[in-house]
Order: structure tokens, then C-alpha cells, then sequence
């Protein structure tokens, strides 16, 4: 099936929405409320269309694509209505991009840009809600929150833990933690999810609070090393002082984006002075740092020599379920073809 967005003929497979095929096709409708993993909002209704033959302006979130339909994104109404949305969004005026965590990688402010708002149209006086840090590892702004509802239909669909939630109605409403319990105090298990899913910076990872702008943190992609599943994550490291300051799960499989609590913020130990960088052998009661390749072969002859002496079943593996399944077959493998035994275990046999 085919639609044309902005003149452009756009294929599609049934099912999709106008915001899945413009995105697809590289055509840019900014949007605050959807994502791919908490599906279909409408809620924040930045990223209204005009199409032929349809009176009022639709959401292209929550829009499916039609054979033949003709899309415009970017006409005078359809800016318009966008600029007002944006425009009410920040006029709450908490939303100070040079002293926000997220400046930078904030969707909020990309389709402020993208709209030419430098100076919100208008600003409305009230309160400031407080801070929420009693996390040890989620600070909550809610003075910054949009109402989007990605960190709620994350936490409840995606992982599954169901802390978040709206409370009252109308601009009253807020999100909250339980019973409007602060977050440190709630049944969150600080997996994070909501702090990858937030599109401002109401939810932010509380350690890389002011250890450096996106932009000034180079990120590598690599596998979590706490356990066997493979998560993939994204470390941000300051190339400066040669260290790791945030940990984002990306999304792609096996985890799409998840991580527990270690995965996410369990990122100090590569620089920690404690670490060991290199092997030690015990040399005249004291140990002595080698190369890797003497480290090697004293193991492989004191194994050797001890099997040799008495037998391969004196020999015993350990596999982990810190280390890859990859991992653990290649030393299954190692003690029954390479020393003939089968004196082999995991901790995670029951």
C-alpha cells in the first residue's frame, strides 16, 4: 500500500500508523507522548497532520495509515497548533534548558527548535514542586514533567512493576509513585526503565547528575557483564578523567532497551583504583605483576603437572552465571575434551 506524505509516495504494510511510515521514510513529525515500546498515546498531540479530505487535524501516533491517503506535516495549521502545544508546555517555566540534565537529549526542546520558539509565548506563575531524591538512584523533577505518560505505560507494560501511575485531573495531575508515596519510599526496584523512557528531565539517573552534557560523553556500545542474558548497553564515558558516569540500555535484542538495577547503574567498578589490571603470581611470598602470557602458561603447566600426577578427575570447573552462555559451554568444553572429566558445575544448577 502506498500514501504520500509532503508529495512523497510512502509504501507501508497494513496496520501502520502515519507517524511509523513518516518515520520510516526519514520524514520528521516530532512527537513528546509516543514511543515504539509504550505504543499509541495521543495525548500530547505534537505531532498532528493534516490530511485530505478530513476536517480536523489528527494525531499521527494514533493514525492509521490508509491506501491512498495524502499527509501534510508541515502547513501553517499544522504548525500553528504545534507551536501552541510546545508553547503551553513550557509555560510552566521550569523547563530552563541551561541548568537541565537533559539539555541536549531532550525531545522537548528538539521540537521547541525545530518550531523556532527561543522564548516560551507565555508563562503561568505557580508552584514549584519539590525535588523528589529519595531514590539512591532516580531523581524525580516533576516541575519538568509533561504528563506524556511513557514512564507509566513503561513501568506497567514493559517491565512489569507497576509503581507509577497519574493522580487527580486536569493540570492537578501529577505522577506518583504507590499510594503518592516518594519514590525511595515506594515499591520501586530501580531498574530505571522510566529514567530511559522520559522524554524531558523529569526522571533522570541521579549518579550522572552533573558529571557532563550528553555532547561531552563519548558513548560506546557494549554487553552488560553482570550476568548471562547479554543485555546491550550504551556506556557514556568522559573521555577526560577516563571514566564511565551513565549507562543506557539500547534498544535492541535481547533487552530492547531494559536493564536491572546492576546493568544500569552498577557502572563504577572498570575505574575503581581496587581493580586488578593485570595478573599477579606469587614470587618469593610476595605477589608480582607479569604479562599475560607467563600468567597463562605457568596455569596451563600447573595444570598440566597436577592432572598428570593424579588423575584429570582431581581437576573441577565452575561455570557462572556472570559470564555469557558462550562462556560457560567453552569451559564445559575445556574440562571434558581438553582435561577428561566431567567434574563440572554452575551456580545456577538447583
Amino acid at each position: 500500500m502506498k500514501l504520500t506524505i509532503d508529495g512523497r509516495d510512502c509504501t507501508f504494510e497494513k496496520g501502520a500508523t502515519v507517524l511509523s511510515v513518516a518515520r520510516a521514510h526519514r520524514i520528521d513529525i516530532p512527537s513528546l507522548c509516543y514511543h515504539r515500546k509504550t505504543g499509541v498515546a495521543g495525548r500530547c498531540r505534537v505531532c498532528v497532520v493534516e490530511v485530505d479530505g478530513m476536517a480536523a487535524l489528527q494525531a499521527a501516533c494514533s493514525l492509521l495509515a490508509g491506501d491512498g491517503m495524502n499527509v501534510h506535516t508541515r502547513t501553517a495549521r499544522v504548525l500553528e497548533s504545534r507551536r501552541m502545544v510546545v508553547n503551553l508546555l513550557l509555560s510552566n517555566g521550569q523547563h530552563n534548558c541551561l541548568a537541565c540534565e537533559q539539555n541536549g537529549a531532550c525531545e522537548l526542546q528538539d521540537a521547541a527548535y525545530s518550531l523556532g520558539i527561543e522564548v516560551p509565548a507565555f508563562v503561568i506563575q505557580e508552584p514549584v514542586p519539590a525535588k523528589d531524591l529519595s531514590s539512591v538512584m532516580i531523581q524525580r523533577e516533576p516541575g519538568k514533567c509533561i504528563k506524556c505518560g511513557r514512564c507509566i505505560a513503561g513501568c506497567k507494560s514493559t517491565v512489569v512493576n507497576e509503581v507509577l501511575d497519574f493522580d487527580n485531573r486536569g493540570d492537578a495531575s501529577q505522577v506518583i509513585c504507590d499510594d503518592s508515596l516518594p519514590m525511595g519510599e515506594s515499591s520501586c526496584v530501580q531498574c530505571g526503565e522510566c529514567s530511559q523512557l522520559c522524554p524531558v528531565g523529569a526522571i533522570v539517573d541521579k549518579k550522572s547528575v552533573g558529571q557532563g552534557r550528553p555532547w561531552q560523553l563519548k558513548p560506546v556500545d557494549t554487553t552488560c557483564p553482570y550476568c548471562g542474558v547479554g543485555c546491550q548497553v550504551t556506556a557514556h564515558v568522559d573521555e577526560a578523567r577516563n571514566r564511565i558516569v551513565k549507562v543506557t540500555g539500547r534498544e535492541v535484542p535481547p533487552n530492547d532497551g531494559m536493564l536491572c538495577v546492576k546493568g544500569r547503574y552498577g557502572f563504577e567498578f572498570p575505574s575503581s583504583p581496587l581493580r586488578l589490571k593485570r595478573p599477579l603470581l606469587m614470587k618469593n611470598g610476595q605477589q608480582v605483576e607479569v604479562p599475560w602470557d607467563e600468567a597463562l602458561d605457568f596455569m596451563a603447566t600447573r595444570i598440566k603437572d597436577i592432572v598428570g600426577q593424579h588423575g584429570p578427575d582431581v581437576f573441577s570447573a565452575f561455570g557462572s552465571g556472570r559470564i555469557t552462555n558462550e562462556n560457560n559451554y567453552a569451559l564445559g568444553k575445556f574440562a571434558r575434551a581438553v582435561i577428561k572429566t566431567n567434574n563440572i558445575d554452575h551456580c545456577a544448577r538447583t
